[in-house]
């Protein structure tokens, strides 16, 4: 087979996709995936797990987090690697620790066992997502044709955060807890015996030094900010997490001084330069705060407001999915037939702004509200998330296809632990201003925590139902005009913007 580079990806132009291509998109879906569903796959898992290796508090919430973490601070260099040394080898590099990976994790013996396992699965999921996105970017130079693979890249991804959760509990249920990293074989063994025939080599031909600074740079600049923000949302504004946060910021400000200094930064700044690549990455962080914010609600009322058990709320929780299969492609045919991008993205984040409306009327008995309005606001996200990674993967060079993908990942990452923070805030203020003084000081800080002394104080689980959803409510609001604010941003900094501008 003769491999691709950059180079003749440029020189082939706007070449149609054939079978192969389709093809090779179909393989790499598998792993994205799987990759996605890892980050909520554990829902069900945990209980069986702590039965078995009887890990300590502290190692219970590492095996859980230390996944999204790791993926987290390494999007950036891995995308930067991958454009040096080739993204088709680091995705094959990439399948082959997360498959390894998944194994060790299977059968692991001890929760310190688990923990390094989970660790390995976040770097690999870190190569894997950007090098799926920049394969995309050098497979499908035709710009309607990447529009459509994309837009099945979007939707992907959202599957399988939603479907995460459920493969967990129904494999839990009919096997052991190992089988939910099982599954992760048979699609990585997929890619990597046939990735090599369907796959193009590509990468930066002049991709100058690595700079190894920027590796530990970046990592500091996201992670204690990841790490805050997570806490915040469950453990509220303590200091120790605001600080890791400023720590945070302060290291993100030195990377980019890096970046605008060195003479081999492993972000060029030149991609900002790139017309809707900055307004890109913005809106992205704005479309990923929406959806997770609204997810840390949603997620709790099924099951502590309504009293559905986990695997019924995470079954009730896939119905909002249909229309997101829908969205996507409706979006990329609209832009095709000449609707200014610009105003798609708008309607998009327009009719997310309209499901958090729908979600701001719910009460303690709603059900079907709730999923039309998860339904409404992810359809309306994924619109929008479909549309802006297309402009930023068009706006950014072939050659840099791979640190452009990791931008908008890391944004997302950080819009998604931004939108639980705020907007979790935002319903626990109200919450604990809606709990009777007289409450049981556990009560007072979470639903969760009222459920459980609910049977030694009449009436208040009812109390604590209304007060979490007046704070759902309060929050939603918040969401609807972030997104009002969003779909006036879009439609000032995309105006005018084509498929093939640069």
């Amino acid at each position: 087979m003769t491999n691709s580079t950059s180079t003749t990806a440029a020189a082939a132009g706007t070449a149609r996709a054939g079978r192969r291509e389709w093809t090779a998109l179909g393989v790499l879906m598998l792993p994205l995936l799987l990759v996605s569903m890892d980050v909520s796959v554990l829902y069900f898992a945990i209980p069986a797990i702590s039965a078995d290796l009887e890990p300590s508090g502290t190692q219970q919430l590492w095996i859980f987090d230390i996944y999204a973490f790791v993926l987290a601070g390494l999007l950036m260099t891995m995308g930067s690697l991958g454009d040096r040394i080739g993204r088709r080898r680091l995705l094959l590099l990439g399948a082959a620790a997360f498959g390894t990976a998944s194994l060790i994790a299977a059968y692991a013996d001890s929760a310190e066992t688990l923990i390094a396992a989970r660790a390995v699965l976040g770097i690999g999921g870190a190569t894997l997502m950007p090098s799926t996105m920049a394969l995309i970017r050098t497979m499908f130079t035709d710009p309607g044709q990447r529009a459509k693979a994309i837009g099945l890249w979007s939707g992907v991804m959202t599957a399988g955060i939603a479907l995460g959760s459920v493969m967990s509990g129904v494999l839990v249920q009919y096997f052991w807890w190992g089988s939910v990293f099982l599954v992760n074989l048979p699609a990585m063994a997929l890619l990597l015996i046939l990735g090599p025939f369907l796959l193009p080599e590509s990468k930066d031909p002049n991709p100058g030094r690595f700079d190894w600074l920027s590796v530990p740079l970046s990592m500091a600049g996201v992670l204690p900010v990841i790490y805050g923000l997570k806490e915040i949302t469950s453990q509220g504004w303590h200091a120790q997490y605001v600080v890791s946060i400023t720590v945070g910021l302060l290291f993100a400000a030195a990377f980019v001084h890096r970046q605008r200094t060195t003479a081999s930064p492993m972000i060029d700044p030149a991609l900002f330069r790139g017309r809707g690549f900055a307004p890109s990455v913005v809106l992205n962080l704005i479309g990923s705060f929406a959806m997770m914010g609204s997810a840390y609600f949603t997620t709790q009322y099924l099951q502590s407001v309504l009293g559905k058990s986990a695997m019924e709320a995470a079954l009730w929780a896939l119905l909002p999915s249909v229309p997101i299969g829908m969205a996507a492609p409706l979006a990329t045919t609209l832009v095709q037939k000449g609707v200014d991008r610009a105003y798609v993205v708008t309607a998009g984040f327009a009719v997310g702004a309209c499901g958090y409306a729908l979600l701001a009327l719910a009460d303690t008995d709603s059900l079907w509200l709730v999923l039309v309005a998860c339904g409404v606001l992810a359809s309306g996200i994924v619109m929008v998330i479909s549309q802006i990674t297309d402009l930023a993967l068009s706006s950014a060079p072939v050659e840099r296809a791979g640190s452009a993908s990791s931008l908008m990942e890391t944004g997302g990452e950080f819009g998604g632990a931004l939108g639980m923070a705020i907007l979790g805030s935002i319903g626990t203020a109200i919450y604990r201003h809606d709990m009777p003084a007289s409450a049981p000081d556990v009560a007072r800080e979470t639903l969760g925590g009222a459920l459980a002394v609910a049977d030694r104080v009449p009436g208040l689980a009812a109390t604590a139902r209304e007060a979490f959803t007046n704070g759902m409510q309060g929050a939603a609001v918040a969401g609807a005009v972030l997104l009002a604010g969003a779909a006036v941003l879009a439609a000032r900094t995309l105006r005018g913007i084509r498929l093939t501008d640069k």
